[in-house]
This record gives structure tokens, C-alpha cells and sequence, in this order.
């Protein structure tokens, strides 16, 4: 299986457990004199049958990962790491940015005008730059991850 298949997988096996957490908790409680649409004891076991499966492939996807070179000397691994760290970056810049954008709040003059602490235009280009390299890595993640083998 190749690590692209194993993370589909694993959104699959997630979002299974997470719908049979629900009809569950849906089932486990009934009006008197009726009968639950579903026996919540099985959803549990089923739940408990998934998250078996989730567990050994998150631990294959893990280990994979760890040995799975993006680059020369930068495993996935570390990718992951920086992809994360990016789009925190990105997000500030762009938070910052549209908060520094210059509002006219006031409706007479007599009112506090407020002017931005920042330079907007530069934010801009800076959260554009770190998106241009994040999508750059993602592009190149999800090149790997449909070459790479996934660890037994």
C-alpha cells in the first residue's frame, strides 16, 4: 500500500469511528416502551473494531513517515513539521494584515481616528511568500507520498 492510500484510509477509518460515536450516543437513550434504532453496545464494539485498524495504520503512517525522505537529509517527518509551522506563519501574517487595515470607525470628527501599527502591504507579501512555499511542500509531500511504500 502506498503512504497516499494509508492517509486515505486512515480519513476514512476517522470519520467511520466518529459516525458510529455518534449513533451511539444517539441510541443511548430511548423513549420508554420503544426500542433504540440501534443496540449502542455493538456500535461500541464495531467503534472499538475501528479504532484497532486506525491505531496499527496511524503507527505505520508514523514510521513511514520517519524514514520516508522528502528531500535529501528531510523526512517527511520534518516536512510535516514545517508544513505546520507555515501555515501558522501564513495565518498571522494575514491576521495581522487584516487587522492593520485602516478603518474609518469614527462617525464625527471629534472621534479618535486609528491608523495601522503596521505596513499592510508588506504582510501581504509576506504571507504570500510563505504560501507560495507552503503549497511548494505540499506539492512535493503529496508527490512522495504516492511513490512511498508504507512500513508493515
Amino acid at each position: 500500500m502506498k503512504l497516499a492510500e494509508a492517509l486515505a484510509r486512515r480519513a476514512e477509518l476517522t470519520t467511520r469511528f466518529n459516525e458510529l460515536q455518534k449513533r451511539a450516543t444517539q441510541s443511548a437513550r430511548f423513549q420508554e416502551g420503544e426500542e433504540p434504532a440501534e443496540d449502542a453496545r455493538e456500535l461500541l464494539a464495531e467503534s472499538d473494531r475501528v479504532a484497532d485498524e486506525l491505531e496499527k495504520l496511524i503507527r505505520q503512517i508514523n514510521a513511514t513517515n520517519l524514514v520516508t525522505e522528502v528531500e535529501p537529509g528531510i523526512t517527511m517527518t520534518d516536512a510535516l513539521a514545517k508544513r505546520d509551522v507555515l501555515r501558522k506563519r501564513r495565518a498571522f501574517r494575514s491576521e495581522l494584515a487584516d487587522s492593520g487595515v485602516a478603518r474609518v470607525d469614527r462617525w464625527m470628527r471629534s472621534e479618535i481616528k486609528m491608523v495601522s501599527a503596521v505596513d499592510v502591504r508588506e504582510l501581504r507579501h509576506e504571507a504570500d511568500r510563505v504560501a507560495a512555499e507552503l503549497r511548494a511542500l505540499d506539492t512535493r509531500m503529496q508527490e512522495v507520498n504516492w511513490n512511498a511504500d508504507l512500513v508493515e
